[in-house]
């Protein structure tokens, strides 16, 4: 929105787009998958979009869905570098972070903040490289840092909810005059965040998404203890 020349047309055409993509590439694909095969049964076949591909006749389906998946993990690193960097800029910019990552480049690029960046990446790929050459059970590691990020990556998403709520509720006539409201609100935001509860419910009941949960919630907890603490400080 900050960065396109006209954010009322740019906006409202980028939310309709990304809403076709999510129901076309992720809902219609696991549509079409189910159709093929009883859900109940995709474990027993391997990779249901490889066996799909093989089954409608292409026999390079394996290297295909290997090379979209590494498509999309090059994909989601680079928008993991993009707002990251943009984040570490912003709070190095509010005192949270070092001033260092607050500059910019001759093209008016947070290159410190991406190089900062890129930096944790490389060090968290050379030590998987060491523990999983140590021992077996180096996955269990990756498991645990990632599965730091779910919980928290979901906290952006009420506070949004919550924003929207209060937003509407103290600006009734700047609402009244918006060109791009949301539809069926506020039940649309009530059963957004009816569905985020139920989802770190089932999180929480799957033996396999446990402990993103609990080491989410610690996580989140440790860093709320850590902003009180510092906001204290800077209060004094």
């Amino acid at each position: 929105a900050g960065e396109v020349m006209d954010p009322h047309k740019a906006v409202v055409k980028s939310v309709k787009s990304v809403l076709w993509r999510i129901l076309i590439f992720y809902v219609g694909a696991i549509f079409i998958i189910v159709c093929i095969y009883p859900w109940n049964e995709l474990k027993a076949i391997g990779s249901p979009f490889v066996e799909t591909f093989t089954k409608v006749g292409i026999p390079f389906a394996a290297g295909f869905i290997n090379f979209v998946i590494l498509t999309a993990a090059l994909s989601g690193a680079n928008s993991g570098i993009y707002s990251s960097s943009r984040m570490l800029f912003r709070l190095a910019h509010e005192g949270h972070a070092p001033k260092f990552f607050g500059k910019v480049s001759k093209r008016v690029v947070p290159n410190k903040a991406i190089l900062g960046i890129s930096a944790g990446i490389l060090i968290g790929f050379i030590l998987n490289l060491i523990f999983s050459t140590i021992s077996k059970s180096a996955s269990s590691l990756f498991v645990l840092i990632y599965s730091s990020s779910v919980l928290p990556g979901m906290v952006p998403w009420f506070v949004i909810l919550i924003a929207e709520l209060k937003f509407r509720k103290e600006n009734p006539k700047q609402m009244a005059q918006h060109t791009f409201k949301l539809p069926l609100y506020p039940y649309s935001s009530y059963f957004a965040f009816s569905m985020l509860f139920l989802i770190i419910i089932f999180m929480f009941i799957n033996p396999e998404t446990r402990l993103s949960v609990i080491v989410g919630a610690a996580v989140l907890l440790f860093a709320t203890i850590l902003y009180f603490i510092r906001k204290k400080k800077i209060v004094k």
